[in-house]
């Protein structure tokens, strides 16, 4: 038998609406339900973001730094900082140096936060308008580039002919999902059953959408 030979299959947000509105029993009969619709699902991508790491939403970002800057404003749309390093641009090939992250206690103890050498540490401060807080400040300018990967937060649905900003394999969660979020309004003695179903595609997702490489773990040994 012959297949379609494509791989393509998405859905668009009034078509993920009309999915989850049958997944609750019912079919939408006015525009209100389906900008209640909307907004549920742009409630739902803020509450993905606070159950931990989406791969597709990791970008790496980068920042030249200049003489005796202590702070980085982030793009609005960061979630948090994963991991970083300070590119020294002065050697050739320029050469990434890990750079360790603090705690908000740990940078507040600094003593002079205006010392200046290559950047080794960093606090990230998650707020609305989001920051990286470097210590030492950097000694020069044009010396040092901050790199980082970034989680950012999910576009919203927008129009209803777009698609989700989401991996293909998250498409039955996300289905799921709105369906149980609909249910709360609409058909709550669903609301149990579509939940369970909701968590159970999220966990499924979730384990596939991660990094496959291998980890060590090396013992300590410690001197007598």
């Amino acid at each position: 038998m012959a297949t379609s030979g494509t791989t393509i299959f998405d859905l668009q947000i009034d078509e993920l609406i009309e999915e989850a509105f049958e997944r609750c029993g019912m079919q939408m009969t006015n525009g209100n339900q389906l900008k209640s619709a909307r907004r549920s699902l742009n409630l739902m991508f803020l509450e993905w973001a606070n159950r931990g790491l989406n791969l597709w939403t990791i970008e790496l970002a980068t920042a030249n730094l200049t003489v005796g800057q202590t702070e980085v404003v982030l793009d609005t749309d960061t979630v948090n900082v994963l991991s970083a390093v300070i590119r020294d641009l002065s050697q050739s090939p320029p050469v990434d140096i890990v750079i360790d992250r603090i705690s908000r206690a740990e940078y507040l103890h600094i003593p002079d936060k205006t010392t200046q050498a290559r950047p080794a540490q960093l606090y990230v401060e998650r707020t609305n308008v989001p920051k990286v807080y470097l210590y030492p400040a950097p000694n020069a300018t044009n010396l040092y580039q901050l790199r980082y990967y970034r989680i950012k937060r999910m576009d919203d649905a927008g129009d209803y002919y777009n698609t989700a900003d989401v991996n293909f394999r998250f498409l039955p969660c996300l289905s799921a999902g709105l369906a149980y979020y609909l249910s709360l309004k609409y058909t709550p003695e669903r609301t149990q059953a579509l939940k369970g179903i909701y968590e159970e595609e999220f966990a499924r997702a979730a384990a596939e959408d991660r990094d496959t490489a291998s980890v060590y773990f090396v013992p300590a040994v410690m001197g007598y």
